[in-house]
């Protein structure tokens, strides 16, 4: 066995589990969606037949003021338990154990019904919370007790208690948002006495012999949190008031920190598990950016933890545990963290899904079946359109051929694995070759075919992924030596000046600057934790309370770079709901000179002379960047459509956008699924 310590059950005297993999907690949309408990049923279903030891829901509200929205989900009545059966039934059918998360919104709910301890806004909600009466509190515990025991009527394993992330409970227990000055307020013995008071309350109702979880706040990473010794003490008491597992929480939802993005290193917090886990006899979860059974694995064996949680990675690749399992580890469709489908998708109100894996959270929507006619496809471009759509079909049954033009497949996701911060996307490469050998398909590289070439083959399909190539502007100069166009930089290696100006601040503009800022005799910050953690003033020593040193830790930039945009718009508006945030303050961490509302007047050998706030000036720079968008690579289509063949065009060959994957992969996947 491969990984013995991923793979080895745990005993919990009342229950078993068959490996220790936790699939996190994640709010899908699914909650509220149109037959949306028919829908999780079977999303959940195929993680528990992919041999996942316990699945988490996402949150479920315990009362109307816990809402995370208006018309978010809720398990308070009686009559909502036949809907959970659903879930709970299809899980236990495939041999797997579910526990539902109870949590409660508390300020960071968007509606005006919201509640907290404390009437203190949160600067990441609308609506300023009205502080819990003290009648209140004791009927908000109630009422915690009251949903764990309607999960357990519902079939659920048992449920986690959302104490982290700065929710209601976390609340409570941090002065940043605690101000009261009655029994629930005050000193740490007070503001942790409404989380023991949960717990005591569910382990009432709900007996011995049902699993309860309490995920705690081990990193704060806002001001106003919680010490180390503080943290410690709630540990103790959480087991002793009858959790039996502990999950690791890791910052707040409005901390500036981030930690689940691809910019963070692979299992960067597990050492922050560990130190809890010293002082409890419960098993302990570790969390965040574990995403290949390796890593899983690795953080065991140091006996930082006792179980590992993947949630992104679970909506990725189904199939996870079970690849595991079987020695197919390359085989596994790898989480890149990129949160464009998932988090990004639910802080919009929609579905959540996956870059990777578009059929995530749409299992009853794309019901895969092996094709009844085989047909001989060709397939033009090895990018992410042209991959997803060649491994899709082939696996169907049939007969792909894939032609590029270059020497590896992959095509932007090349460039993308050069970026700091984005070298996950060298998984998804590997991912692909892996899958396109395993289903046979034909990879002819460094080849360009025409549309005599293809029509005198007579394939029953075209497939054009083509992609896209920059979109030139017109500026006076746009011919000087010292322009270089975003692939130069990402994809032909060109060597660029130490002053560089970029024209157009998309998610290109903002890539290539952030490429620009590494040095390359460097490690990147998304590869070694400790770099990652003086970037972003984290203390996991937790010297001050909540995690954060005082100051950032600066180094001189690689470069100096001006970052332009056309528009009066903040730069990056476009970029990620849940990592733009974090993209804009990377680079102004580095320097970088953020320039909107510009005209772009000329080109020269002095540099880029540009009109910004009424006024003209020169940019002495040594090279100027082209990031202003793409345009549609099409040579083939008009020639094979008018010779009668059926062609298809998907991914940047169709529409170009700012190299967008999710697209690409979604239209490349859902072609394959019909053809």
């Amino acid at each position: 066995m491969s990984f013995p310590n991923l793979l080895k059950e745990l005993d919990l005297g009342f229950m078993t589990l068959k490996n220790r993999v936790v699939m996190g907690s994640m709010h899908t949309g699914l909650e509220e969606a149109k037959s949306g408990f028919d829908r999780m049923a079977q999303f959940y279903a195929e993680r528990a037949k992919g041999q996942v030891g316990l699945i988490i829901t996402g949150g479920f509200a315990p009362n109307f003021e816990g809402r995370v929205s208006p018309f978010a989900s809720q398990l308070s009545f009686k009559w909502q338990i036949k809907n959970h059966q659903k879930i709970t039934q299809a899980v236990h059918k495939e041999g797997g154990k579910i526990a539902l998360q109870i949590l409660h919104a508390g300020r960071y709910a968007y509606h005006p019904f919201a509640v907290g301890p404390s009437a203190i806004k949160s600067p990441i909600a609308l609506f300023k919370p009205r502080a819990l009466s003290e009648r209140g509190v004791k009927r908000t515990i109630r009422d915690f007790a009251e949903c764990a025991l309607l999960a357990q009527k519902a079939g659920y394993d048992g449920v986690e208690i959302m104490g982290s992330e700065g929710y209601l409970i976390n609340q409570f227990i941090a002065l940043r948002t605690n101000a009261r000055k009655d029994q629930w307020g005050g000193d740490y013995k007070n503001r942790i006495k409404f989380p023991l008071e949960i717990l005591k309350a569910v382990r009432e109702k709900v007996g011995n012999q049902f699993l309860v979880i309490f995920r705690i706040s081990m990193l704060d990473l806002v001001e106003g949190g919680s010490s180390w010794d503080e943290i410690k003490q709630l540990a103790k008491e959480v087991e002793a008031a009858g959790a039996n597992i502990l999950n690791s929480g890791i910052g707040w939802h409005e901390s500036r920190v981030p930690t689940i993005a691809t910019r963070v290193p692979r299992g960067a917090f597990s050492e922050v598990t560990a130190e809890v886990k010293k002082v409890v006899n419960i098993p302990v979860i570790a969390v965040n950016r574990i995403n290949t059974p390796e890593k899983g694995e690795e953080i065991l064996k140091k006996g930082h933890s006792d179980l590992v949680s993947l949630a992104r990675p679970l909506l990725a690749d189904a199939d996870f545990v079970k690849k595991a399992m079987e020695n197919k580890e390359k085989e596994i469709n790898v989480c890149i963290a990129c949160n464009q489908a998932c988090l990004d998708h639910t802080f919009k109100g929609k579905v959540s899904s996956c870059l990777v894996n578009p059929r995530a959270c749409h299992e009853t929507v794309y019901n895969i079946k092996e094709t009844k006619k085989a047909k001989r496809i060709a397939v033009v471009g090895a990018g992410p359109a042209g991959l997803a759509f060649s491994i899709e079909a082939a696996q169907r049954g049939h007969k792909v051929t894939l032609y590029e033009a270059e020497s590896q497949i992959g095509g932007q996701f090349n460039m993308a694995k050069k970026v700091p911060g984005k070298e996950e996307f060298e998984g998804s490469i590997q991912y692909y070759k892996t899958m396109l050998e395993k289903y046979s398909v034909e990879i002819n590289l460094m080849t360009r075919v025409d549309a005599e070439d293809l029509i005198r083959m007579e394939y029953d399909e075209i497939i054009l992924s083509t992609g896209v190539s920059p979109r030139i502007p017109r500026i006076k100069g746009i011919g000087n030596p010292k322009v270089l166009l975003y692939t130069d930089v990402l994809k032909k290696g060109k060597s660029v000046g130490s002053k560089v100006a970029i024209i157009g601040a998309g998610g290109i503009g903002f890539d290539v600057a952030e490429f620009l800022l590494q040095n390359p005799e460097k490690v990147s910050a998304g590869l070694d934790k400790d770099i990652y953690f003086k970037k972003w003033g984290v203390d996991t020593s937790q010297k001050r309370p909540g995690g954060l040193t005082q100051e950032t830790e600066k180094e001189v930039p690689f470069r100096e770079v001006f970052l332009c945009q056309r528009k009066k718009s903040k730069l990056g508006s476009g970029l990620g709901k849940t990592t733009g945030w974090a993209h804009r303050l990377s680079l102004k961490k580095d320097g970088v000179k953020m320039l909107s509302g510009v005209s772009y007047k000329e080109i020269n050998d002095e540099g880029l002379i540009i009109e910004h706030q009424g006024e003209e000036k020169i940019l002495k720079v040594d090279n100027v960047i082209i990031c202003s968008g793409q345009v549609p690579k099409r040579d083939l289509y008009s020639a094979l459509k008018d010779s009668g063949m059926s062609v298809h065009l998907i991914g940047g060959a169709y529409e170009a956008k700012e190299l967008d994957a999710k697209s690409a992969i979604k239209q490349g996947s859902e072609l394959a699924f019909e053809i």
